[in-house]
């Protein structure tokens, strides 16, 4: 997803176009987890830029969209750019319970 997100409309309110773009958002990177992940992969991972347009955006992490778009509010800036590439990825591995176990009877 690449896009540039309008914020002005002349019947909508600024916070419903703020919900609206969450919205989106959310479902699309909630479409791209459905999706089948290629062999050797286990999960999708998300490469995310945002800013006030294509030229000024930042990388970030798929949990910082959030704040990001909260900030684009509190400025009350009139549109801004997203851009969300859906990649495959490995999960990081879980400690072994083991040493949970040891750390949790020491203390």
């Amino acid at each position: 997803m690449k896009k540039t997100f309008n914020l002005t409309h002349p019947k909508t309110k600024y916070a419903r176009l703020i919900d609206a773009v969450r919205s989106d958002i959310k479902r699309y990177i909630k479409r791209e987890r459905k999706k089948a992940l290629p062999e050797g992969f286990d999960t999708w991972d998300f490469d995310c830029k945002f800013g006030a347009n294509a030229d000024e955006a930042k990388v970030l992490d798929v949990t910082e969209l959030s704040k990001a778009i909260n900030d684009a509010e509190a400025q009350g800036l009139a549109s801004f750019y997203i851009e969300i590439l859906a990649k495959a990825g490995h999960r990081p591995p879980k400690p072994v319970r083991e040493e949970i176990e040891d750390a949790e009877h020491e203390t």
